[in-house]
């Protein structure tokens, strides 16, 4: 069976989205021999992941991005002479995919619909139009929670027998990690520096914890700065004592950090999945997250849940989990059981049998 992918997300600066295709690709070619795997626009397999930065050179690159910049302003069925034949075509941003194979696509999240203002007004547009072309045109459609999955029927009224469930991995080296070597102990948030990921609340609350327990701990925040976030940013460019922002942390050293921390917190508005939270549990942190979208699904327990919009119970799960040795090496264990839900080559799996079933062969 041939499925190309739509990869176009690996070309140009992306979180998420980039850390899904960049594992799920490599998986899938593992893990389903039977399945002769294509990239779109002809891309190769990428040979590493760098979250700020193309994996292919910049004239590559800049070819592929202006093709596809074209073809999502025609709305024309230019693309199947483009996309080599395939049963399935699977799209992630290619707006007017070609008619010919089946088609299916990921819901990673309804933020656009949900959350709008945290989206600029040219992505919410784009998004509506992916809705409208493909996800409501789709044979077949993954999800990546069953929140997700449930925002997708209740939103856009999508058919729920056509969406499928599969939770994404976690790299290995997440699982392995070693801790990183600090001069004090350390909570720990990772994540772009944008409004939807709440990361004012958190200043606020660790500000608000007592001096005495500060006085222990360094709050380190990493991950690159994203938009509308200009006093958060000068905030931290220059931040009280006890805090550091990293900036941009590469993957191969994230499992490390994770790994290091005393506590690890996620206070995100919204989250279709939530990679760090995954992440940190498999590497032994203690999380403490929200309790909205599919954090409670994905946490699977095993993280203390606070309101998003709470500063005091933000404030209260840090220093309950600050003070307690015990408690914090109780939910290590959970989380590192809890992490073990999530592996790509179980992705991988059920993402080909996902393929072979859309596709009837």
């Amino acid at each position: 069976m041939r499925v190309t992918i739509d990869a176009v997300p690996l070309l140009y600066r992306s979180a998420g989205v980039k850390n899904y295709l960049y594992y799920w690709i490599r998986n899938l070619r593992r893990e389903a021999a039977d399945i002769d795997l294509r990239l779109f626009p002809f891309l190769g397999e990428p040979s590493s992941l760098d979250h700020e930065a193309s994996p292919a050179d910049p004239l590559t690159t800049l070819a592929r991005l202006g093709l596809m910049f074209w073809l999502n302003r025609i709305p024309t069925d230019l693309s199947r002479w483009l996309v080599p034949r395939a049963d399935v075509f699977h799209a992630s941003k290619l707006r007017y995919p070609p008619r010919g194979p089946k088609l299916t696509a990921t819901v990673h999240d309804l933020t656009w619909r949900l959350m709008p203002g945290m989206h600029s007004q040219a992505n919410v547009a784009a998004e509506h139009v992916f809705a409208e072309n493909v996800l409501r045109r789709a044979d077949g459609i993954i999800a990546v929670s069953e929140a997700t999955r449930a925002d997708a029927v209740r939103i856009l009224r999508l058919a729920p027998e056509k969406i499928r469930v599969i939770h994404h991995g976690i790299a290995e080296g997440f699982f392995e990690a070693a801790p990183r070597k600090s001069e004090r102990p350390y909570v720990l948030f990772v994540g772009t520096i944008e409004p939807r990921k709440n990361v004012p609340l958190l200043l606020d609350a660790w500000a608000a914890l007592p001096a005495s327990l500060r006085a222990g701990f360094d709050l380190v925040l990493a991950g690159p700065a994203g938009w509308r976030q200009r006093e958060t940013l000068a905030r931290l460019a220059d931040p009280p004592a006890g805090v550091r922002y990293l900036g941009y942390v590469p993957e191969q050293d994230l499992p490390g950090l994770f790994a290091g921390a005393t506590v690890f917190v996620y206070p995100s508005l919204y989250e279709g999945f939530g990679f760090p939270v995954a992440q940190a549990m498999a590497a032994g942190a203690p999380v403490i997250t929200a309790g909205v979208s599919a954090l409670p699904e994905i946490a699977g327990g095993a993280a203390l849940l606070v309101d998003p919009h709470s500063e005091a119970e933000l404030r209260g799960a840090m220093a309950e989990l600050l003070i307690s040795p015990a408690r914090r090496a109780s939910m290590s264990e959970q989380g590192r059981k809890n992490a073990q839900r999530f592996t790509w080559r179980e992705c991988a799996r059920k993402s080909a049998q996902f393929f072979h079933d859309t596709a009837g062969v």
